[in-house]
């Protein structure tokens, strides 16, 4: 699997969170992630989200798939209600303006 990303984007991640995108990738090695599509907005590319473990902690990644690759676009750690919402199998991602 072979992944991109902008740098500058994932240069900043690590400077707020402490953890760039290279890192962030690990969540798809783990044979527990779940995988959901991103219907928050009226994206142009068709959006996911992989809610996965790095090191014990929960991570969610927002990203697109282009031809032979993922384009990681954001990461985050999960926050507390994500992480029971994982733990109990019933995430959804939140619904935006639609």
């Amino acid at each position: 699997m072979s992944f991109e990303w902008d740098g500058s984007k994932s240069d900043t991640c690590y400077q707020q969170r402490g953890f760039d995108f290279a890192y962030a990738s690990r969540v798809f090695d783990d044979l527990g992630k779940i995988i959901v599509e991103d219907r928050r907005w009226g994206y142009r590319e068709r959006r996911y989200q992989v809610l996965g473990r790095v090191e014990g902690r929960l991570f969610i990644i927002v990203y697109t798939i282009r031809p032979g690759r993922i384009r990681i676009i954001s990461a985050r750690k999960a926050n507390y209600r994500e992480v029971k919402a994982y733990e109990t199998g019933l995430y959804e991602p939140p619904e935006g303006p639609h």
